[in-house]
């Protein structure tokens, strides 16, 4: 399927999730307030969106006015399913708790997960020919790559991000992380062997993860 204008504005609209990481790294720090602060931000900000879904998907009229308003970046099945927007949120919320007392992983391991996956997309969608299974192989090797790119050049000019790291990120590491978040980008992960865990909270935990906990092995 060829790249639409349609889902190129929906990867657009959805670097503005990029505020999520900002969000749980900068405004406990702007504001000398205590990191749960963010959590609870975005447990707010998670229930207000899900309730917004609930309504729509209650009452017709607010759903057909939901998508005249945003029919430009909904693929057809989101009229009955959670918006890919709603699950970044959900995604920043569960790494802002998983990562609690982390900030720096939360951020990359989102900010990583966001360009990769638009990214994947836009590429997939272009010129991606090699099916693996729903994705192509360009599209994860252009998620790989922008992750890769993303922490090797966007990430140790980011204030305060890598401080606790000595300004900088060890290239393996970045590596490993970002071949981890683009395999399980593509393979989904299924709960009792038929229900998938969406991409938008496991893969940013998985990069997370492999950030945090493998971090020791490539600094000695």
């Amino acid at each position: 399927m060829p790249l639409s204008k349609q889902e190129l504005n929906r990867k657009l609209f959805h670097l503005a999730a990029l505020a999520l990481p900002a969000v749980i790294l900068y405004f406990p720090k702007w504001f000398l307030l205590p990191e749960w602060i963010s959590c609870l931000a975005l447990a707010a900000l998670s229930g207000v969106i899900l309730g917004i879904e609930l309504i729509r998907f209650k009452f017709p009229t607010f759903q057909a006015l939901f998508h005249k308003l945003f029919r430009s970046m909904l693929r057809p099945g989101e009229r009955v399913k959670l918006t890919g927007s709603t699950w970044y949120i959900l995604g920043a919320l569960t790494c802002s708790i998983v990562f609690y007392g982390a900030p720096h992983i939360s951020f990359m391991a989102l900010f990583m997960f966001i360009l990769g996956d638009a990214t994947a997309a836009i590429v997939g969608l272009s010129i991606g020919g090699i099916k693996i299974g729903n994705k192509t192989l360009e599209g994860s090797l252009g998620c790989f790559f922008a992750c890769v790119l993303t922490g090797a050049f966007i990430f140790p000019h980011v204030p305060l991000l890598l401080i606790e790291w000595n300004g900088r990120i060890p290239l393996g590491l970045l590596i490993t992380a970002s071949l981890s978040m683009t395999v399980f980008e593509l393979i989904p992960i299924k709960i009792d062997g038929y229900v998938n865990l969406n991409d938008n909270i496991s893969v940013p935990v998985i990069g997370g993860m492999a950030l945090k906990y493998l971090y020791p092995f490539f600094t000695g």
